[in-house]
């Protein structure tokens, strides 16, 4: 039950509806806005809710959901129930659009069904039946652009086939003619041929008609100009003409033919057509909640309301162009301590705005819709709504302001019980205080008594003493900044509000003697009564702002903290991996070095220390030597060491050979920092990093070391790139370099705000980076709006063969405004 009879556009659902309209496709769509209605029973609201969250998770998730012919085709289906009638060809044509959109939504979600994904949707096509007959039937009368095929009859084949030979002779004939005139200068030379009703003509001036023979089948707007049909092919143009009334009738035949096949399915294509329409309806629905950031509630089958962040959506959408925000309502209503809330505050404070927000949200989940609260929010099914709100006064039934309110408050008492919803704006207004106020105390008495939930305005002192001092009943306030003197139109539970009438009136400008004189009207008790409400209001703001505060900072912590362990993490698992790849390449140097020493020492045998041997046998392990110093943290490689050092000096006892003699050093230039260096008998090499006395420090591949200068010997920047290579310094290098880019390396890109060309440079950078480091998975923020960036970002990721995936974030992460990419393993 709903009262009074315009319920929605007190609500302002009316508007709703118009909105919902403009998203539908199809007239079948917006025939089933008009007609929706509100619904008291909670399986049917569930199924409709389902149905609207699942298709708004395929406009979020889903790129190809195919409605690209959304016709309604209704009219035309039952035209031809009539023995005789036929479809037009357009209406064929349509009907074959119509059918094919239906057979390709029927196989989206058959596919999604066995994904376990949209079971609403699914469950509301199962008895949808689509009849390849029908469009293979179709087919053969029509191609692909809504004409009749040459081919749909033989009869039709012949007459058009005969149609192209006459016009064909017609064309020629007529040049022929032309030509002939012009050459007699009867037509002038600038002239062309004309057609007129489906007939060529030769433009003459009307001087010159007598000269023609022929049919003058038209003239120009001046006069100056006739057009005449030679008379040799009007005959020929006779023939045609009833060539094409032949054609016309055998068209209706071919078609009277299609009616009589498609007669027995009609109600079946009925039933596939209303399909249609309400996945075009609930679409709509989809896209007005996206719009306005709706989602499905928690529901539970009795009344009840604890709504969460609730907003106004219509009044969400019109600040929305003005880049303003709506503040939400936490509201909370149950069958037990709260089953009526008393809100008093300041005019202009969003009494009213509450209470029609109330009155919308919930009369629009009773209709199946998506609503404007946060997640935890909890709905109820309520079986009767009133609402009185604004002004009813009527002249045509005698009826005062206060007169109509009285009339719907005899209704309210009357119909309301447990599972009724009562909204109230202004509750007693209209008539004397006083006695304005104790009947309106007496009608929530009733009200309360009668176990309804509901939401009531006033400003009368003595309804929100009664609220306080009757079970079930709360009072609520609409907060106000006094010191700004301006309203804040949020919701406050617990307390009664202050009306601020002579804060406001002071803001206004009246003179203070005036207010003074009001204040001693008013009494004493009464000022003290306000001047206590607008303390508490003020303390209750301002231990809520401390206590808003704290909950930001703690969320900061929280953030800081999971960052902080997220990086510790990461941290960890770096090391571990470093640890790994150190021990896996010492081990195998360790081998290498065994194998070479083996070998050392099998050359060295078998050349009996000859001298030439030898020394390439030393310079052999001196390489690995300088190789393993490169870890000198890991024992075994240390031991190895030692292990060619004494292996070193056995072998150079037995050493034959005559000392070397050496030629004088020649005097050259001292080192310098950057000089590339050797160390004198050994294949070490390296750059000078600084510069002492009598020492030098420099960098041996990754290890650095201070060392005598008369150990060392300058060599060409050739060499040492030479030597460099050989010994393999540059790969250690570029895996230490390779370490720090993956530990520096974040799998997140934000491109929000950017220009195209930046923004998809940024991503080419970051996807190279990502695929050189191995990263398994990354996320790209390129935010939604026109959708630019975000086909940008997925025309080049479809490019790139080692993405094995992309795809939109979970809803709840960011949803289209993030691309989630995974990449093959």
């Amino acid at each position: 039950m709903l009262y009074p009879k315009n319920f929605e556009e007190k609500v302002g659902f009316d508007k709703v509806r118009e909105k919902i309209k403009a998203h539908c496709l199809s007239d079948l769509g917006r025939e089933k806005s008009a007609n929706m209605k509100f619904s008291s029973s909670p399986d049917f609201i569930r199924m409709l809710i389902d149905q609207v969250k699942e298709f708004k998770e395929i406009l979020d998730m889903e790129e190809n959901f195919p409605m690209e012919h959304c016709i309604n085709v209704r009219a035309a289906l039952e035209k031809i129930r009539v023995e005789g009638q036929y479809m037009e060809q357009e209406e064929a044509f349509n009907l074959r659009l119509n059918q094919s959109t239906i057979r390709n939504i029927l196989s989206f979600l058959k596919q999604k069904k066995s994904e376990g994904k949209y079971p609403g949707l699914y469950k509301l096509s199962r008895n949808v039946t689509v009849y390849p007959y029908i469009t293979d039937r179709i087919d053969q009368i029509l191609n692909n652009k809504g004409e009749i095929k040459d081919h749909a009859s033989p009869e039709l084949k012949r007459l058009r086939h005969e149609i192209a030979s006459k016009e064909t002779g017609v064309s020629a004939r007529i040049d022929r003619i032309f030509k002939q005139l012009k050459q007699q200068g009867v037509v002038q030379e600038e002239a062309s041929l004309a057609i007129r009703e489906g007939r060529s003509v030769i433009p003459v001036e009307t001087r010159m008609k007598r000269k023609i023979s022929g049919v003058v089948q038209d003239e120009s707007a001046s006069g100056k100009t006739v057009y005449i049909e030679p008379t040799e092919i009007v005959e020929i143009n006779n023939q045609l003409k009833e060539l094409r009334y032949e054609v016309r009738r055998e068209i209706i035949r071919i078609m009277v033919e299609l009616a009589n096949d498609l007669r027995p399915y009609i109600d079946e294509l009925l039933q596939t057509n209303d399909f249609l329409g309400t996945i075009d309806f609930i679409r709509a629905k989809a896209l007005f909640a996206r719009d306005i950031h709706a989602d499905k509630p928690a529901i539970v089958n009795h009344p009840h309301i604890r709504w969460n962040n609730a907003i106004h959506p219509l009044l969400y959408l019109n600040l929305k162009k003005e880049n303003r925000e709506v503040m939400p309502l936490d509201i909370a209503l149950d069958n037990q301590k709260q089953r009526i809330l008393v809100i008093s505050g300041p005019n202009a404070g969003g009494k009213s705005v509450c209470l029609t927000t109330t009155g919308l949200i919930q009369y629009m989940f009773q209709c199946g819709m998506l609503v404007p609260v946060k997640p935890g929010s909890e709905m109820g099914i309520f079986k009767k709504l009133f609402i009185n709100i604004g002004d009813d006064q009527s002249i045509e039934n005698d009826l005062s302001t206060y007169s109509s309110h009285l009339v719907n408050m005899k209704n309210f008492i009357r119909h309301a019980d447990d599972h009724s919803l009562i909204l109230i704006d202004e509750f007693g207004a209209g008539t004397e205080p006083i006695l304005g106020g104790a009947i309106a105390e007496s009608i929530l008495d009733r009200l309360n008594k009668k176990y309804a939930l509901g939401l009531i305005t006033t400003h009368y002192s003595n309804l929100k003493h009664f609220a306080s001092s009757q079970e079930g009943i709360e009072n609520g306030a609409m907060l106000f900044d006094t010191d700004k003197m301006s309203p804040l139109y949020q919701l406050t539970i617990g307390e009664p509000g202050s009306s601020f009438a002579f804060e406001i009136a002071k803001k206004i400008g009246l003179p203070k003697d005036v207010l003074d004189h009001a204040s001693t009207k008013v009494g004493k008790q009464h000022i003290n009564f306000d001047k206590n409400l607008k303390d508490i209001i003020r303390d209750k703001r301002y231990w809520e702002k401390k206590r808003q505060s704290i909950k930001e900072k703690e969320k900061k912590l929280d953030r800081m903290l999971n960052d902080y362990e997220g990086e510790l993490e990461s941290a960890q698992k770096m090391k571990k991996e470093v640890k790994k790849q150190a021990q896996e390449e010492a081990k195998a140097l360790l081998d290498q070095a065994n194998k070479k020493i083996e070998n050392t020492i099998r050359q060295i045998r078998e050349s009996q220390a000859e001298k030439e041997k030898t020394r390439q046998a030393r310079q052999d392990i001196e390489k690995y030597k300088e190789q393993a110093i490169q870890n000198p943290k890991d024992q075994k490689i240390e031991k190895k060491l030692a292990t060619l050092k004494n292996q070193k000096k056995k072998f150079a006892v037995r050493q034959e050979a005559p000392a070397e003699t050496q030629e004088k050093p020649q005097k050259e230039k001292p080192l310098q920092k950057g000089d590339k260096v050797r160390l004198k008998d050994r294949d070490a090499v390296g750059e000078v990093m600084d510069v002492n006395d009598k020492s030098l420090l420099v960098a041996f591949g990754n290890m650095i070391t201070t060392i005598d200068k008369d150990q060392l010997e300058r060599i060409s920047n050739k060499e040492y790139q030479k030597e460099t290579r050989h010994l393999g310094t540059g790969a250690s290098s570029q895996n230490f370099d390779m370490t720090r880019r993956k530990m520096d390396f974040r799998p997140e890109l934000d491109i929000r705000g950017t220009r195209a060309d930046e923004g998809l440079q940024r991503v080419k950078d970051f996807i190279d980076e990502a695929i050189m480091l191995n990263a398994g998975r990354v996320r790209i923020l390129h935010g939604k709006g026109n959708g630019i960036l975000r086909e940008l970002v997925r025309n080049y990721l479809s490019a790139i063969d080692v993405v094995k995936h992309y795809r939109d974030e979970h809803v709840e992460y960011g949803g289209s405004g993030i691309t989630v990419v995974e990449f093959d393993a």
